[in-house]
């Protein structure tokens, strides 16, 4: 990626972090997209923790494509749902909402999660 599509994504993230927070009762989940692979997050921002996470790291095949997004968002929501979160907030973290960051959000509601 060329610097000027960093910082302006970097910009973006900004922008979206000022206007939403996590709390105890909605939390977070955010999303980071690498080259590799795909995380999600759910996390407090009144105490500062990660309560539940996932990656298509540790899923068997760590392609970091459409179908594992998805299925990534559904694992996150898996796993909040035991923790008993239903509702979050959703932070794209500055990435264009398509594709993998759009099939994430996908699985997540599929399985069970509001935002």
């Amino acid at each position: 990626m060329s610097a000027n599509k960093v910082t302006r994504r970097l910009r973006i993230k900004r922008s979206i972090r000022n206007k939403i927070s996590g709390t105890a009762e909605r939390p977070r989940l955010s999303v980071f997209r690498s080259n590799k692979a795909i995380y999600a997050q759910i996390i407090d921002d009144t105490t500062g923790k990660t309560l539940v996470a996932a990656s298509s790291a540790k899923l068997d095949d760590a392609k970091a494509n459409i179908d594992t997004s998805n299925r990534v968002g559904k694992a996150i929501a898996e796993l909040a749902l035991e923790k008993g979160i239903s509702q979050v907030v959703f932070d794209r973290s500055g990435y264009l909402y398509h594709g993998k960051v759009k099939s994430l959000a996908e699985g997540a509601r599929e399985a069970g999660l509001k935002f």
